[in-house]
């Protein structure tokens, strides 16, 4: 039996077949428009990295489950060292297929961020990491090795779900009806029933975990990072945003020690 990791896997690699758009390589004049230093970033929901957070990151960093043909070859282009990690081999051909059209240079590895990162200690100088501890069962082994790989002073960047988003009935949410139906933290293993993952295997659905703010921000701050940027997004869909405007949050936290 597959478990959920790979499932997700399968999940992402069927998400680059039906296009979502966050598997769809970046275009052309993207790519020349970062190599002018003009770079829009795409990182929540509906929002662009902070310019800010770009301006200050490091030369040379690694990007964390970015897999999609976006984030990767746009900030090669912008001139950073780039190495890529991404569980999705479908999500990497599409960050592969920007990286030969326009002739850039980044590494690009296969790998799951709840294994230990295949990089020396205090090797770069930022880690990004786009909306994906969601679908990862515990995010601290990650945060860890995120601290071990970062210099001192580095950045992590990191997004993911407001966990209220997990609370309600997300059928009756699609269609304008809040109903609180999970307690939180939600977990897919203990959350669903055996009906309900059945249901997301066969229509290859992710399997999610929404984790606390404790374990989301807290850790990090127990690791010895120091949290000096926030920033939030809504959904970008109307029955959602209406309830909770806040869906997805990002923060950008510094390696202090």
């Amino acid at each position: 039996m597959q478990n959920n990791e790979e499932l997700n896997k399968s999940a992402w690699n069927s998400e680059v077949i039906k296009h979502n758009y966050w598997t769809k390589a970046v275009s052309q004049e993207q790519i020349e428009r970062a190599k002018n230093k003009d770079l829009t970033l795409p990182f929540l929901i509906t929002k662009p990295m902070k310019q800010e957070w770009i301006n200050e990151l490091g030369n040379k960093l690694l990007l964390a489950a970015a897999g999609g043909g976006q984030q990767a070859p746009l900030l090669s282009a912008y001139g950073k060292d780039v190495t890529l990690i991404d569980i999705s081999d479908l999500q990497l051909k599409q960050d592969e297929y920007v990286k030969q059209r326009d002739k850039l240079s980044f590494k690009i590895i296969q790998g799951s961020i709840s294994d230990p990162l295949p990089f020396e200690a205090n090797s770069f100088d930022g880690v990004i990491n786009p909306v994906s501890i969601n679908f990862i069962k515990s995010p601290l082994p990650f945060y860890k090795e995120v601290h071990r790989v970062l210099k001192i002073g580095g950045a992590f960047i990191t997004a993911f779900a407001n966990p209220a988003l997990y609370m309600f009935d997300i059928n009756k949410l699609e269609r304008g009806k809040m109903k609180i139906k999970y307690t939180l933290p939600f977990d897919a293993d203990i959350s669903l029933s055996e009906k309900q993952r059945e249901k997301l295997i066969k229509t290859s659905g992710t399997f999610e975990y929404s984790h606390t703010l404790n374990t989301l921000i807290g850790s990090l701050i127990d690791l010895g990072f120091a949290i000096t940027g926030f920033d939030t997004s809504p959904s970008d869909f109307e029955p959602i945003d209406s309830y909770l405007n806040e869906c997805y949050l990002a923060i950008r936290a510094i390696k202090q020690s």
